[in-house]
């Protein structure tokens, strides 16, 4: 008898809408003139001109019907909100930290653990930088020095964690400073600006071993790191059958604290806190969290964000849920490569990132070929991208000129459960039409350039 084949059968994500949020379709000349208006940054577009918001996956997130009634049980007392003990014992169970100090979002956490911390001529080893960490530290003092695997420096090396440490990068380093000039080493998971890249344990239990030997602390940049966890659980050898939390659990274990912006994994749209292990730290950072943020037990939040907070990060750890979030992540990702679009691979879990130097290769990486792609995908179909690359790289302080990444990257970073496949359709078809006309597009200068970030708010025209 001839056996049948086994078709592979569709999944559907693990929840049912309750609720929509409409939005309408802008044509061509009403996007031009957005565009204009907004210098040709993505990030001074008004919502109302976008179609398809992938700018970030940072508090765009949708809540789920617990943490909405979470919200309802806010308790707005102004020391010693039953939300923040709440959200004290999630951090506990679920990560395993023991201080827990809440903040108004990640960035306030990193604001307050450089300062803790990061003494003038300190050096920060990290697994790549991002831009709000790396400003933090260089205003307490501190230098960031990229001890990431070379791998991550290239967009089609399928290398399956392209967020590990160089371990031989990271010890030289401890031999020409000292021990006592690195405060800490920096650890993100998953990597953002190398494309959504996952640490492997192997590597982390590598570092934490390095680390001990010289007394060096080991800090956690714990965004996504359920994203992370769910890549460890795919291709790390023993892993298959563990649960995510179990993960999750594990990873946190490797550090001795952490900055969690809550708008990521835990699915808020505002919120975060920085864990500590050391009594001594944690004293110091409750101190200092009441002269930036708040209060010690509130940090900058309402009592429901707390509730909801806490709530998240328990749905976050869901085998099911994650596996969803990033499957809809690799969706996308797969119909871009499917097509011949240049995107770094392997796919990462919060987004797509389009390599633009394969994308554009006919712009000089000085004429922004990230930000030039991120504006014609708006302009063809209203969906809002970011760059990452040349502009998020900022200037070297010594010479005053751009830093020039290898990596020029538009990331297409996907809300948790927000969107349909058929948004995705819709995404993709716009990158495949702007794919096809790739060598008509021409590049952008850049016309105002704030002091920070100036991926934010600095603004561009056209090259004639």
């Amino acid at each position: 008898m001839e056996r049948r084949k086994m078709r592979k059968r569709s999944w559907a994500e693990p929840y049912k809408i309750k609720m929509v949020e409409l939005v309408h379709m802008t044509t061509r000349e009403e996007r031009q003139k957005a565009l204009e208006k907004a210098g040709y940054n993505t990030f001074l577009l008004r919502s109302r001109d976008v179609y398809i918001d992938l700018l970030t996956d940072s508090g765009t997130s949708a809540m789920s019907d617990q943490q909405w009634a979470g919200l309802m049980r806010g308790d707005e007392a102004y020391a010693g909100s039953e939300n923040f003990y709440h959200l004290e014992d999630a951090v506990r169970k679920v990560y395993g930290y023991k201080h827990v100090v809440p903040t108004h979002q990640g960035r306030g956490a990193e604001h307050i653990l450089s300062k803790v911390l990061i003494k003038p001529g300190d050096i920060v080893p990290g697994n790549m930088y991002f831009t709000t960490t790396r400003l933090h530290q260089e205003l307490a003092g501190g230098t960031f020095v990229d001890v990431i695997c070379d791998e991550a420096h290239d967009a089609e090396n399928l290398f399956p964690f392209k967020g590990n440490i160089d371990l031989n990068k990271l010890e030289n380093l401890i031999k020409t400073h000292g021990a006592k000039k690195i405060p800490y080493v920096s650890i993100a998971t998953t990597v953002n600006m190398a494309g959504g890249q996952p640490v492997s344990l192997e590597n982390l239990r590598q570092v934490r071993e390095l680390t001990k030997k010289h007394g060096i602390l080991v800090i956690h940049d714990m965004t996504r790191v359920a994203e992370n966890a769910y890549f460890i659980q795919r291709s790390e050898p023993g892993y298959q059958k563990t649960p995510i939390r179990k993960i999750v659990h594990e990873i946190c274990s490797l550090t001795d604290g952490a900055t969690f912006s809550g708008k990521k994994d835990a699915l808020v749209n505002i919120g975060g806190f920085l864990a500590l292990n050391r009594r001594k730290d944690y004293i110091e950072a409750s101190n200092l969290v009441v002269v930036y943020e708040g209060l010690h037990t509130y940090g900058g939040l309402a009592g429901r964000d707390m509730e909801a907070m806490a709530i998240g990060i328990y749905e976050s750890i869901d085998d099911d849920h994650i596996h969803a979030r990033v499957g809809q992540v690799e969706y996308l990702g797969q119909q871009l490569i499917d097509h011949g679009v240049p995107i770094v691979q392997p796919i990462g879990g919060h987004g797509v990132f389009l390599d633009a130097k394969r994308f554009l290769p006919h712009l000089p990486q000085a004429s922004f070929p990230a930000q030039t792609l991120a504006a014609e995908i708006y302009l063809d179909s209203g969906v809002r991208t970011m760059e990452r690359g040349i502009v998020s790289a900022g200037r070297n302080k010594q010479t005053g000129d751009h830093n020039y990444p290898n990596l020029e990257l538009v990331r297409l970073t996907i809300p948790r459960r927000v969107y349909t496949q058929a948004h995705m359709d819709v995404v993709a078809e716009s990158v495949e039409d702007v794919f096809a006309k790739r060598k008509k597009i021409k590049g952008l200068d850049m016309t105002y350039e704030p002091k920070y970030l100036r991926f934010f708010q600095a603004r561009f025209k056209p090259l004639k």
